[in-house]
């Protein structure tokens, strides 16, 4: 009788533990989830088509499927996870294009960061591909520190690392390979 008491009694015990340690893990996640910091957009758009203007003429035009925008945080800024289509317009009615599967555009410093199958090109012919890009929107300023492959009506360069303008009229390039027909 004595072991049927003792039996017992450790089996309600030990339902009684097992009742406890189930209450406190679901109190130890809510815990956990409070050191864990989670923001969501404060804005959201769906196929975007977006035209930048001055002075009544279009400077740039922004097409992308999707864009969150995190206005709201410490360090704004705005994505683009579904890629981006940008064309920029010169005064003088050049264009330059912009393609990438991912951007992010940083609003504190006005760089805008292009990343996976970035493509840059214009009307006369010119295209640089690379994985990442950088845009310093205030200096109107490409640059990579990536490899990257351009192309020019004269001929094809390879290398690691440039920076140009973004009509092309201004090209620095680091560790560079390949052939260009030179002008006579």
């Amino acid at each position: 009788m004595i072991l049927k008491k003792c039996t017992i009694s450790f089996y309600s015990i030990t339902l009684m533990m097992v009742i406890l340690f189930c209450s406190c893990e679901s109190n130890f996640k809510e815990v956990q989830k409070i050191n864990f910091s989670e923001f969501s957009p404060s804005g959201e758009a769906d196929d975007l088509n977006l035209k930048y203007t001055d002075s009544g003429f279009i400077k740039s035009i922004l097409i992308s499927p999707k864009m969150l925008d995190y206005a709201s945080v410490t360090y704004p800024f705005t994505e683009f996870p579904k890629g981006i289509q940008v064309t920029l317009f010169e005064s003088n009615g050049k264009k330059t294009f912009v393609t990438s599967n991912y951007a992010v555009s940083y609003k504190a410093t006005s760089v805008i960061d292009l990343q996976g199958n970035v493509v840059i090109s214009n009307e006369f012919g010119q295209k640089l591909e690379t994985e990442q890009l950088f845009f310093d929107q205030k200096n109107n300023w490409f640059y990579t520190e990536n490899k990257f492959k351009f192309t020019d009506p004269k001929g094809v360069s390879y290398g690691e690392g440039i920076d140009f303008s973004k009509d092309f009229k201004v090209v620095n390039s680091q560790k560079i390979s390949g052939e260009i027909e030179q002008s006579q």
